[in-house]
């Protein structure tokens, strides 16, 4: 799997969440910290649905494009 780092992490301290697509699980989160460690999987629906509950609720920063 491809992990990618959330745009609203930090690069000081590796402390985000990655998040990877995976045909059979959909969409699957992990800690970066602990990267062999528990992952959550969300069906596409589900995922799209956060994404959504998240942009709507989410304090838009002049400038900033977030890339998820």
């Amino acid at each position: 799997m491809v992990w990618i780092k959330s745009s609203y992490s930090g690069n000081a301290d590796n402390a985000c969440v990655e998040v990877a697509c995976a045909a059979e699980l959909g969409v699957v989160a992990r800690d970066s910290k602990r990267p062999d460690g528990p992952r959550l999987s969300f069906g596409g629906g589900v995922w799209a649905d956060f994404l959504s509950g998240f942009q709507a609720h989410s304090e838009p920063v002049s400038g900033y494009t977030p890339r998820i």
